[in-house]
């Protein structure tokens, strides 16, 4: 892990894959929210993670953005206490998962269960449903199956506003992305590449292998926040009829 300065208002903290992202990431928030009140004195190590104003994870990095009154070298410090802690501290475990959830009628409305999971509801006729079941070795079925039966978490987002990289995909759903991008991939396209799923916000060209559609609007700029999924949320596909 590498804890550099970015500019005069911000922290990047560099690791080896999206594993330590996810682990640096909840480490880092769950201590901001108990950070003791930002005037406290900077001897208070703790105390500098109440300035810092914004956690931006991505694929093997976490950028921290500060306030004005932030202290970049007190932050990293404390940072880095904070990863070898959670390094010490944490044990392995396997993602959760779920069997496939049963809609009694078609909605475009994304809605938390009781378990705080937000429910997509998916529409699974995707352009390329056939050929992923054909690179997989499954039926059109167990592929629609597979991919509702798993719990997936926001680890970052990127590319577009609202387009956020979701992960926990069984791995026996693991594809490349296409040789050719598509000049247009229509919004709300539910698709798959590599180790990820996502959803597509509008449309915009793209790569990824389509196997449904959500009609839930993903960013809105006139909703708190905007972004319907944001790092750490879980997210379930709910298989609807058209």
């Amino acid at each position: 892990m590498r804890v550099l300065r970015y500019g005069d208002d911000a922290l990047l903290v560099e690791v080896d894959d999206l594993d330590e992202v996810r682990r640096v990431d909840l480490a880092l928030r769950a201590a901001r929210s108990h950070a003791p009140h930002e005037h406290a004195p900077y001897e208070h190590g703790a105390a500098t993670l109440a300035h810092v104003v914004d956690l931006v994870p991505a694929a093997r990095s976490v950028l921290l953005r500060v306030d004005a009154r932030g202290d970049l070298d007190a932050l990293a410090r404390e940072v880095t206490r904070l990863v070898t802690d959670s390094t010490t501290s944490s044990s392995a475990g396997a993602s959760p998962e779920s069997t496939a959830p049963t809609s009694t009628a078609p909605t475009s409305t994304a809605r938390p269960d009781a378990a705080g999971v937000v429910e997509l509801p998916v529409v699974y006729d995707g352009i390329d449903l056939r050929e992923v079941a054909e690179l997989t070795g499954l039926a059109v079925g167990d592929v629609v199956r597979r991919h509702t039966a798993a719990l997936y978490t926001v680890a970052f987002g990127g590319f577009m506003p609202g387009f956020a990289y979701l992960v926990g995909l069984d791995p026996s759903l693991r594809v490349p992305r296409r040789d050719t991008p598509r000049e247009r991939v229509p919004a709300g396209s539910v698709a798959i590449a590599d180790t990820f799923s996502a959803v597509y916000p509008r449309a915009t060209p793209g790569g990824w292998r389509l196997l449904g559609r959500c009609a839930t609007t993903l960013f809105d700029v006139d909703r708190d926040p905007p972004a319907l999924l944001t790092p750490g949320t879980a997210v379930r596909f709910v298989p609807v009829t058209p």
